[in-house]
């Protein structure tokens, strides 16, 4: 863990995203939603040295009142990133209403908690392409290998995107890299939460992201029973790692 170089990874990561740009969306926008948080606000620094801050759009999408929506908006002054608000509150109690009212056909009276959990981001990300689709934009997910390791993500929700700079960084290496880009220290440590649940990202996991990121780099967690945890945690949502399979039948004889 202690041989991260920020500085040249910073590099790297802005001279892969350049060539990604070139070959997937040449003269496109990025487009992102911003939390406040380290991986949206690194994401969006990243973005930035890229392709510049005219071509970069951050997006806010606060559920009813964010009480730190003013940490997004420092994010987009302090970048420079054009800027819009949407809030997503009346979407979520809109399909919250038409959804329970279609299953009591099924004999289910209310949806389960994961699902009042897991539809925010959901319609966070349609949101995102909704933009994205109409400022020729590419939507660049902000997820790390920490929290994908562990599930701790929204299948179609926060892990949807059409790329993924931050991916196979820990979420200590991500802290790094935001330093490296000069970013605001508060906002790169700021505890890590959803937003969503009220509780920090950490409380809902069951162990530290420190933790977790030394046994990732290292193989090494001396508490047997996080250490189970984790891997459990991770056996049960490897699928959303993995691209969604399908059934093989036939050849494909276009030459390519």
């Amino acid at each position: 863990m202690n041989n991260f170089d920020a500085k040249k990874v910073k590099e790297e990561l802005i001279n892969w995203l350049k060539d990604w740009f070139k070959e997937n969306g040449n003269g496109c926008k990025a487009v992102i939603g911003i939390s406040g948080g380290k991986d949206s606000t690194v994401t969006a620094a990243l973005c930035v040295e890229t392709l510049g801050s005219e071509n970069v759009v951050g997006v806010l999408m606060p559920n009813g009142v964010q009480k730190d929506i003013s940490d997004s908006i420092r994010v987009c002054d302090h970048l420079g990133i054009a800027n819009v608000t949407i809030n997503i509150e009346d979407a979520v109690k809109a399909e919250i209403k038409n959804v329970e009212g279609s299953l009591k056909k099924l004999g289910i009276e209310k949806l389960s908690e994961q699902t009042l959990i897991n539809l925010p981001p959901r319609i966070r990300m349609t949101t995102l392409y909704a933009v994205s689709q109409t400022v020729n934009g590419r939507v660049i997910n902000t997820c790390n290998l920490s929290e994908d390791w562990v599930g701790y993500s929204t299948r179609y929700g926060d892990s949807a995107g059409d790329v993924a700079p931050l991916a196979n960084l820990t979420v200590e290496e991500v802290k790094e890299l935001g330093m490296e880009l000069g970013l605001p220290r508060d906002l790169v440590y700021k505890t890590p939460s959803d937003g969503l649940c009220g509780k920090t990202d950490e409380d809902n996991l069951g162990f530290t992201y420190a933790v977790l990121d030394k046994y990732l780099r290292t193989g090494i967690c001396e508490d047997k029973n996080i250490k189970d945890l984790i891997d459990h945690k991770h056996k049960i949502n490897e699928f959303k790692m993995k691209l969604m399979p399908s059934y093989k039948y036939g050849e494909i004889k276009i030459d390519k």
